[in-house]
């Protein structure tokens, strides 16, 4: 293992030279990004395309595949959001664990309907590679990030207090649509001789619509799938979060005057070693470390935000009178009610990636033989994600007074500042922690955002070691590149990607919704037999 990491360092500087000169030349990677911005903006525009229902208000049509799936996987499976909530609580603190891991398939049903999971369990002995808890967490550290707390201030900026409601609405829908396709991702995962495990949207895409007899469609969802989650992986999930946790870093450590000024290249190449030598290991050193980094940055977070409001007990009334007041009768907002809803959804689709299909490459790897059971446990990313996070975040910008129509033309990054210093009107040193939050967030969005990325590289090119080391060095590039460079157009292209992957993924989603409520009962009949 330390020769293969040292080769890969090796390559890694090797490769390198030129992104040194790459970062310092200021000019040229905004000629490239203009260059690109003129190839690829068809597709932006396509994907992020907004549907106008009056001059006010603008409606990105992506939502809606996400909300209406989201609202029809809600009622199918019985408010599964709700129901399931206790039992995926108990799943992740191992009340079930001698159900879900038992040593005999006899009487247990094919939870591998046209797939090779459960025989080449039944062969090999395997059956995952990493805990439930550890899956969730994985999954968690790629959604729970830059969303959270900017996109929070951007919604409550444009949308008002109000788009908080609508957030923790969409939050709530958004665990439906995680629990199907995480249920499919173990359903349809494939498991190898040495028990690695690849899964995802490429796999219950190909192998659930095949049995269908949609075969062909199955196979060209599952590639177009796979290219968007590739492109996705590389900007959104790597690039993004290198440069806006650089220009954060550069900015608390005193803008011009900072010694990172200028040096995004060397703050790229730090992030880079750090995450080369987590990815390295595969999924169950990813995970070692996400369930480490993911609660401790969960409860540092939310113990701040709860510091926040809690010593100012005297507004909170007031905060959740602007919330639900805003929600059905905004005043001064664009677009009156439908506006502030619109906000709402689309900041919370855009942080829990619900429906993205994303999170069930990462929860295919959980160690069980029963494929709804890592179902419910996913269903509490959205809860944890926007239910809990994004609302601490609201809270915080209204209590502090944050929440102002002017800053309804932030970005990303200037929205970032705007949370800081919300938080630093409360607690003056606490910027400086939400600095050390913001480069957590995007390390570990970083490395699961690669684990993603690999899946389907393998799914499209094979899985040789070579191609493998050959993405996780491409990757670690990308990192010092995002960090060192304006690459606008490349992030926003890559972005288009990552909502792209929901349109093969809900399809798929929609069409095996049947497949998952026969896992449901089966894994609910299993618990009721064990008398847990």
């Amino acid at each position: 293992m330390m020769k293969r990491l040292l080769n890969g360092v090796s390559i890694l500087f090797l490769l390198m030279s030129p992104i040194f000169v790459f970062g310092q030349s200021k000019g040229i990677d905004e000629r490239i990004d203009e260059l690109f911005g003129d190839a690829t903006g068809w597709f932006v525009n396509f994907i992020f395309y907004q549907i106008p229902f009056t001059e006010e208000i603008k409606v990105y049509w992506v939502l809606f595949p996400l909300i209406l799936g989201a609202s029809y996987f809600t009622f199918y499976f019985k408010f599964i959001n709700f129901s399931g909530f206790w039992t995926a609580i108990n799943v992740v603190r191992g009340k079930y664990d001698e159900v879900d891991h038992v040593s005999s398939f006899d009487g247990a049903g094919d939870a591998s309907p046209g797939g090779d999971a459960i025989e080449t369990a039944r062969v090999e002995g395997h059956s995952g590679e990493v805990s439930h808890f550890q899956a969730l967490t994985a999954a968690l550290s790629a959604t729970v990030g830059l969303g959270n707390i900017a996109g929070v201030a951007i919604a409550v900026s444009i949308g008002g207090a109000g788009a908080t409601f609508w957030m923790i609405v969409a939050g709530f829908l958004g665990m439906a649509s995680k629990f199907v396709e995480c249920t499919l991702g173990v359903t349809y995962r494939d498991i190898e001789a040495d028990g690695t495990v690849y899964g995802g949207p490429m796999y219950y895409l190909r192998k659930g619509l095949s049995l269908k007899g949609m075969d062909g469609l199955g196979r060209v969802l599952a590639i177009l799938f796979a290219i968007f989650c590739i492109g996705g992986s590389f900007g959104g999930g790597n690039m993004f979060q290198s440069n806006q946790a650089f220009q954060l870093i550069e900015n608390i450590t005193g803008g011009e005057s900072s010694f990172f000024y200028g040096k995004g290249w060397l703050f790229g190449l730090i992030m880079a070693i750090f995450v080369g030598i987590v990815i390295i290991g595969g999924i169950k050193s990813i995970a070692r470390v996400t369930d480490k980094i993911v609660p401790f940055m969960v409860v540092i977070y939310v113990a701040a935000s709860l510091f926040v409001i809690i010593s100012n007990y005297h507004l909170i009334g007031n905060a959740f009178a602007q919330i639900f007041n805003g929600a059905f009768s905004p005043e001064g907002v664009a677009g009156g009610v439908v506006g502030v809803l619109v906000q709402g959804f689309r900041r919370a689709a855009f942080s829990n990636e619900a429906g993205i299909g994303s999170a069930s490459i990462a929860h295919s790897a959980v160690n069980t033989k029963y494929a709804a059971s890592e179902g419910l446990v996913a269903l509490l990313e959205p809860f944890i994600d926007t239910v809990i996070v994004c609302t601490m975040t609201a809270l915080v910008l209204i209590i502090t007074g944050y929440v102002n129509p002017e800053n309804a033309s932030l970005n990303d990054a200037q929205a970032i500042l705007l949370t800081s210093d919300a938080f630093g009107s409360a607690i003056s040193w606490f910027p400086y922690v939400l600095a050390i939050a913001v480069v957590l967030f995007a390390f570990s969005t970083m490395i699961s955002w690669s684990y993603y990325g690999y899946q389907a590289w393998a799914y499209l090119f094979g899985r040789s070691k070579n191609l493998e080391y050959a993405y996780k060095i491409l990757f670690c590039l990308f990192v010092i590149i995002g960090a060192a460079a304006q690459l606008g157009n490349v992030i926003g292209f890559s972005d288009a990607m990552i909502f792209a992957m929901m349109v093969p993924n809900m399809v798929g989603l929609v069409l095996l919704a049947p497949v998952v409520k026969r896992e449901l009962v089966r894994y609910m009949a299993a618990i009721k037999g064990s008398g847990k």
